[in-house]
């Protein structure tokens, strides 16, 4: 888990000449994509969807040696020790793996914020019942990852983390509006955790923050210093949070992933599709049998990408 892996099956992703299979390059940058596109979408994590589709944890790895290596290049760019250790650690990310991965995001969240976002908003009730079956599904990710039975200790986390997720997925958005650099940078280091922590929307987080539309007016209009805020902030947050993430995955594995169940669980507040305009819960109304139908459509999505995924690992 802390190391780079080798494709399943022991044989390299990579030509004699060292170049990757388009094959393989263009996988990776369909799960990027599809990371990238529920970034967009408040309520929809992209942890969970890297945990889905089999690529959390090694990202998670290459994106601790990727930030070491760039703290320790800035920290001491004089002496040959900082730039040799920074130097190792860049050559344990795994670029043939996180570049396409990369790509795929950037494309989708560009797409997304010129396409997706406008048809979310007008057909709130409809997306959100279908991200409802796709998170709701997803659950079954982390608590597998668990292994054997839980344990006492791990409903006792689990079931507070589901309350808290909730919570926070009740919080009233803050009005919309422009914002300073420090702000938008302040809110993407926030925002960034969610990445790498299933069950939180960094989507979400920036429109509780307020900063959810501006960022999105910056992707659309190409708005170099708003998004070099945004990508500084999120640099720092990866810095702050990924190690400790990667620690706990290590040392405290069975613990962490309860949590993250919870959270994943508590989350889907946000996505119940009938809500009033401050995020209240209303009851089902007459189109219920339409949203159980885009549901239960979710949930098939997530259960057939688990059966290849389980069928490819044998």
């Amino acid at each position: 888990m802390d190391g780079p892996r080798r494709p399943a099956g022991g044989h390299s992703a990579a030509t004699p000449g060292g170049t990757l299979h388009a094959p393989t390059a263009l996988v990776h940058a369909a799960k990027g994509a599809a990371i990238g596109v529920v970034e967009v979408l408040p309520g929809v994590s992209g942890g969970t969807v890297a945990l889905l589709v089999g690529v959390y944890e090694r990202l998670l790895a290459s994106a601790e040696h990727l930030v070491r290596g760039l703290a320790l290049a800035v920290g001491d760019p004089v002496r040959g020790r900082g730039l040799s250790r920074a130097r190792a650690q860049l050559a344990a990310v795994e670029w043939r793996f996180v570049l396409p991965i990369a790509v795929g995001m950037l494309a989708a969240v560009a797409l997304g914020a010129a396409i997706v976002a406008p048809l979310v908003d007008e057909h709130p009730g409809d997306a959100r019942a279908l991200f409802l079956g796709l998170v709701l599904a997803s659950v079954a990710v982390p608590a597998r990852m668990v292994g054997g039975r839980w344990s006492a200790r791990e409903w006792a986390l689990a079931v507070p983390a589901a309350v808290l997720g909730f919570a926070l997925t009740g919080l009233p958005a803050a009005e919309p509006g422009d914002a300073a650099l420090w702000a938008v940078a302040g809110s993407a280091a926030v925002a960034v955790c969610a990445l790498v922590l299933p069950g939180v929307s960094g989507s979400f987080l920036l429109l509780a923050l307020g900063m959810y539309e501006p960022v999105l007016r910056a992707v659309n209009e190409r708005d170099l210093p708003v998004l070099g805020a945004f990508a500084l902030g999120a640099v720092v947050g990866l810095a702050s949070f990924v190690r400790l993430l990667r620690w706990l995955l290590a040392h405290r594995r069975r613990t962490t992933l309860a949590i993250m169940t919870g959270l994943m669980v508590g989350s889907l507040r946000a996505l119940w599709p009938w809500q009033a305009a401050d995020g209240g819960l209303l009851p089902p109304g007459s189109d219920a049998l339409l949203m159980a139908g885009w549901c239960l459509l979710g949930i098939a999505v997530v259960a057939g990408a688990l059966l290849l995924e389980r069928r490819r690992a044998r």
